[in-house]
């Protein structure tokens, strides 16, 4: 995979775009002016692998509430703004690393100028957040409806506008629900702008849904070398969009992290493996080795797999044969597997 070079702008206390890591970003579900909620839940987020975190600013509260959070928070905050651009000043002043918006929605250009006068000041960027939900009366009245023709010229559009206004500091997206509407409207956009581009499909549905709908976008469009940052949009714990986008990430080789080899069970299986795989998952999921662990239920393609990993088992009646590079270790009983097989992960 090559990735598409874009410009590398500053957010906080990281870079993206250029030849910065992809970040994974995630969005607070907790009211902004809950501080102490708000802290927890961005703490926690932190702590599983999210590198950006975006918060709702509805109102002058909760734009204040920023500076507070920022005391207590290590990773670059994003306020999300929409239709008052006083609230995009506030939050900005605040303490904002950056603020998202649609330019379209904010009130005219006169408004949009008081913004950058302000980002400008604080050196802060601006995301042009443009999705298929929200397109300008004019654009939807020409295409008839949101379509990846549709949503490109938007975000040009007001990437124009900013760049009149003699401000480049801006990262762009263009979020459909729809996989295949969401891919070729960054494909087309990629190929017009050399902005970092922030992907992803929005209201991408549940956990199970919105994680293989976001599998397949975001992987197709990674594995074409487009996105700089990357968010998986679930109707679930905001903790689950950054496991699911840090498995993404992993699967293409584009993060460090342990990867996980299991089989899908069958009658030759003689251990509880579901169970002991999402229990090795829960344990190792914050380790960043690049260790490849195959855990396998029986001897038709368990000892081979094994082999082929950094660590793994081959399971058989209550017991399994624990490979270390190739070769077998031990063999240990069913009750001690688990223990045994994260001895050898924190030891390698």
């Amino acid at each position: 995979m090559q990735r598409k070079k874009t410009r590398k702008i500053k957010i906080g206390n990281i870079f993206i775009g250029g030849d910065s890591p992809i970040a994974i970003q995630s969005m607070t579900n907790t009211k902004t002016i809950d501080i102490k909620g708000t802290i927890e839940q961005i703490k926690n987020l932190e702590h599983i692998g999210c590198d950006i975190i975006r918060v709702a600013v509805p109102d002058e509260d909760s734009a204040k509430a920023i500076k507070e959070i920022k005391k207590f928070i290590n990773i670059p905050l994003v306020a999300d703004i929409h239709f008052d651009y006083k609230l995009a000043i506030k939050a900005i002043q605040n303490g904002a690393d950056k603020i998202r918006i649609n330019p379209g929605n904010v009130g005219g250009i006169s408004k949009i100028k008081e913004i950058i006068k302000v980002a400008k000041e604080y050196n802060v960027p601006i995301r042009v957040g443009v999705n298929s939900g929200s397109l300008e009366k004019d654009i939807l009245e020409k295409y008839k409806r949101p379509c990846p023709e549709a949503l490109v010229e938007s975000a040009i559009r007001n990437v124009c506008i900013l760049e009149d206004l003699d401000f480049f500091q801006i990262v762009v997206s263009v979020k459909s629900s729809n996989v295949i509407e969401t891919i070729e409207s960054y494909k087309m956009l990629s190929s017009r702008l050399d902005y970092p581009l922030h992907i992803g499909i929005t209201e991408s549905g549940t956990m199970l849904a919105g994680t293989i709908k976001s599998s397949v976008g975001l992987g197709i469009l990674l594995y074409e070398g487009i996105g700089d940052t990357i968010r998986v949009s679930l109707t679930d714990d905001p903790i689950n969009e950054v496991k699911v986008a840090k498995i993404i990430l992993k699967s293409l080789g584009l993060r460090k992290g342990i990867e996980i080899i299991s089989c899908p069970t069958c009658g030759r299986t003689n251990i509880n493996l579901i169970e002991l795989a999402n229990n090795i998952t829960k344990e190792i999921e914050n380790i960043d080795k690049p260790i490849k662990v195959a855990i396998m239920g029986c001897a038709v393609n368990g000892p081979g797999e094994a082999r082929e990993a950094d660590i793994g088992i081959a399971a058989g009646v209550g017991e399994a044969l624990i490979f270390k590079k190739g070769k077998i270790v031990k063999k240990v009983p069913e009750d001690k597997i688990l223990q045994e097989l994260l001895n050898e992960i924190y030891n390698f």
